[in-house]
């Protein structure tokens, strides 16, 4: 029997310990019309069965989780259990898509099945169609999910198969005594990162923006183009993180201002996964970064500015290389310890993490589906332990796509967020055009951001029109 990895088996007992939380993530592709009819979608992924991993298995758990969970073939697979139809009401717009997502993704898979489903959804506008792809976090990640559309729609190659996750102790003395250098390096970076990645754990300082969730989510689309987020990084020396992280900050900044909230320096420290990905294998390989996003500057430049020298410290502290050893070293460990510390841990109130912005590089070029034109692709990211919201971003050709997840009850507001986000892009992409000449990366010198703050009044956030 094939095993998860612990940290694919963490994202199961997250959810097991949080009874408002659905650890899926999902994926929406627009696509021109018309819809193809259910049987002629169902014999497309029929066909395509072989090559995706885990489409017939299931789980199966170990008794008292003295090992992680392992996958079985389900007996009872139907095809058709897993894929869904509906359609959307007239007009079939942006909100009536939205409202959809949420719905679906509110619900957790069944764990007696295959932990997924696809949702084909009808009358959109233009005559276009859907496909909501979800799929339990358990059996892949972001970059993941993007290797599954260009084997689905593209010739890309299938998955490579996953090893078992548990090598044994023996491997991991094996590697000490083969490679002592390259181990002690090892060791030596991880220690590094973890002191650092500890003290990014510490408490941020009380707002609105996490707290106790529902079960109930919102969704929201926000568009921008990809060429512009790539100039504005390119005017300012920064990277295309570094220019959405930017604009989340600003967002951030508007939603606390109004909730006549103060924008704290320490109010808003964000997850930001980073792939570990070595092969193509369909399972979690990622570790993550903390930061706290620059909600403070007035400026969306300035925020610019802040982000990109932070994030260009935490790569230097080797936090994400501690937390990918972190998770290579639990393999060697007993289960039960470990699961039952997630679980523990996931019932207490964390206070350190108010979001997860999360960035994946999505296909490259065009993709097509049964001889039809996928238009867009738009992300989804899920939220749990007091986190009440959470921006994934994807890029698909020549668009950059965010999703924001938001805790229903909580976030009545959550567009005052999808428009600032607008806005900041907006306000971004007016201050790159406004440079005269290359200035030396936004790390060098706050001042110089300062500079261009000054030298574009009017493109700040709320100034710049959508």
């Amino acid at each position: 029997m094939d095993h998860l990895s612990p940290l694919d088996a963490a994202f199961l007992d997250i959810e097991d310990a949080d009874p408002h939380a659905s650890l899926a993530i999902a994926s929406v592709a627009v696509v021109e019309g018309p819809a193809p009819s259910q049987d002629e979608f169902l014999a497309f992924l029929r066909a395509k069965l072989h090559v995706l991993p885990r489409a017939r298995q299931k789980l199966v758990r170990v008794p008292l989780d003295l090992g992680t969970p392992g996958w079985e073939d389900d007996p009872a697979f139907t095809l058709a259990y897993h894929v869904r139809r509906t359609a959307l009401p007239v007009p079939g717009g942006d909100a009536e898509l939205s409202a959809l997502v949420a719905r679906i993704m509110g619900q957790r898979l069944d764990r007696d099945r295959p932990l997924w489903e696809y949702w084909v959804v009808e009358g959109l506008e233009d005559g276009r169609w859907a496909i909501v792809a979800k799929v339990h976090h358990c059996l892949v990640d972001g970059v993941g999910g993007t290797m599954l559309y260009d084997v689905l729609y593209g010739d890309a190659p299938p998955p490579e198969h996953a090893p078992d996750a548990d090598p044994g102790l023996l491997a991991l003395l094996g590697a000490v005594v083969t490679s002592p250098l390259r181990t002690a390096r090892l060791v030596t970076s991880a220690v590094s990162g973890l002191v650092s990645l500890l003290g990014s754990l510490l408490p941020v300082h009380a707002s609105s923006l996490f707290g106790p969730l529902g079960t109930a989510r919102h969704y929201r689309i926000v568009r921008t183009s990809l060429a512009e987020v790539k100039e504005v990084a390119h005017a300012f020396g920064a990277t295309v993180n570094d220019v959405v992280l930017a604009a989340v900050s600003s967002a951030y900044r508007a939603v606390l201002l109004a909730r006549g909230e103060r924008p704290d320096p320490e109010s808003v420290r964000t997850m930001v996964p980073v792939s570990v990905r070595g092969d193509r294998r369909m399972d979690n390989q990622v570790s993550l970064r903390l930061a706290f996003l620059p909600v403070d500057s007035e400026d969306v430049v300035d925020a610019l500015a802040a982000v990109h020298e932070r994030f260009a410290a935490l790569k230097e502290g080797n936090e994400a290389e501690a937390g990918h050893a972190v998770t290579e070293l639990a393999r060697h460990e007993p289960f039960a310890p470990l699961s039952w510390s997630i679980r523990l841990g996931a019932m207490l109130p964390q206070r350190s993490i108010v979001t997860v912005t999360t960035n994946v590089p999505g296909p490259r070029g065009p993709l097509d589906v049964l001889g039809r034109r996928i238009v867009e692709i738009l992300p989804y990211v899920p939220i749990a332990v007091r986190i009440r919201t959470g921006i994934a971003v994807l890029s698909y050709a020549d668009r950059l796509t965010l999703g924001i997840t938001a805790d229903y009850d909580s976030n009545p507001d959550v567009d005052v967020l999808a428009a600032a986000l607008r806005d900041a892009f907006a306000a971004l992409s007016v201050a790159a055009k406004a440079r005269v000449t290359p200035s030396p990366p936004a790390a060098t010198s706050r001042s110089r951001a300062g500079t261009a703050r000054r030298r574009t009044r009017a493109a700040r956030p709320g100034a710049a029109p959508r």
